[in-house]
């Protein structure tokens, strides 16, 4: 009875947790979404998938769905303490939730998993094949950064020790690169040779968002100073260009994934979008404004993504 009465109560409090990332599988044959909310991540079935997708996508949770014993996870690894995988399989048959898929060629709808730390997940992202992720966790030391495969319900802890409190983390979309940034540095890890090959110099003193183009050659950072500092990776670590220009801090940044372009949000209620002839024209390295889109009724000083 208590430890019934302990599960609901744990239950009830995750509940009341603010979501704090949402990501969208990018395979776009991976029908699912990652949810970030107090200690876990949770991962989604949208049911949105046609014949084809809708098998791929069951195939790819079906270990997670039927995970035991905190996941495939070595018992010896470092991961082992930080991460639990837990099948919510048992949950929504006794919640009684509907189970009817949106698309109607069937398959999975709905909570598969959810992964538990030992502290608040800040951040999510995949990587572009749609089938590792990785948290953040500011808060856990060592553990703050954890790698997690989908198809196999395992995850890894690749860092022994952390310097500085890490903020984000995102994969590279071409080579075996972890982009891991602090407060103020992002450093760029070999996942394969386990060696750090570059530190990255932002000149930010609080580092709130990043991303990388799709090619792989271009960083893009926002922090809460104002600043959006814009790395070219073939070049220096330093930045190649940093432009100031909300008036309050910088909540979200990043590149469309087909197109030249990047946005920033920030507190100010504005997103400026932003055409990047580099990224196009390799000869020409320069941002064009194309449009800043403007809310003047801002709630909230940190609504912005």
């Amino acid at each position: 009875m208590y430890s019934s009465q302990k599960t609901e109560d744990e239950d009830n409090n995750r509940a009341k947790k603010p979501i704090t990332s949402i990501e969208w599988n990018p395979n776009r044959s991976h029908h699912c979404i990652i949810v970030g909310v107090g200690k876990c991540a949770v991962i989604i079935a949208t049911g949105t998938g046609g014949i084809d997708d809708a098998e791929v996508t069951d195939a790819l949770l079906s270990d997670a769905l039927s995970v035991k014993g905190g996941g495939n996870i070595a018992p010896e690894s470092r991961a082992s303490k930080a991460v639990k995988w837990i099948s919510l399989k048992k949950y929504n048959k006794q919640a009684g939730s509907p189970t009817t898929p949106i698309s109607a060629y069937g398959g999975l709808t709905g909570p598969i998993a959810l992964l538990q730390t030992n502290r608040d997940v800040a951040s999510i992202r995949w990587h572009r094949k749609g089938d590792y992720f990785v948290t953040v966790s500011p808060k856990a030391g060592a553990a703050a950064v954890l790698i997690h495969q989908l198809s196999k319900a395992s995850s890894q802890q690749p860092f022994g020790k952390t310097k500085g409190e890490v903020q984000l983390a995102c994969f590279h979309p071409m080579k075996p690169f972890l982009f891991v940034a602090t407060k103020e540095h992002v450093k760029v890890y070999h996942l394969v040779k386990q060696i750090m090959v570059k530190r990255l110099l932002s000149g930010c003193r609080h580092i709130s968002s990043l991303d990388i183009h799709a090619s792989g050659d271009h960083l893009v950072v926002g922090s809460l100073d104002r600043r959006l500092v814009w790395f070219d990776l073939d070049l220096a670590s330093t930045p190649y260009k940093t432009l100031k220009y909300h008036e309050r801090a910088l909540r979200s940044v990043g590149f469309h994934p087909r197109y030249p372009l990047m946005a920033s949000a920030a507190d100010d209620g504005s997103i400026h979008v932003q055409m990047e002839k580099s990224i196009s024209f390799k000869i020409c390295k320069c941002s064009i404004p194309i449009t800043v889109l403007i809310d003047k009724k801002v709630f909230s000083k940190n609504a912005m993504d």
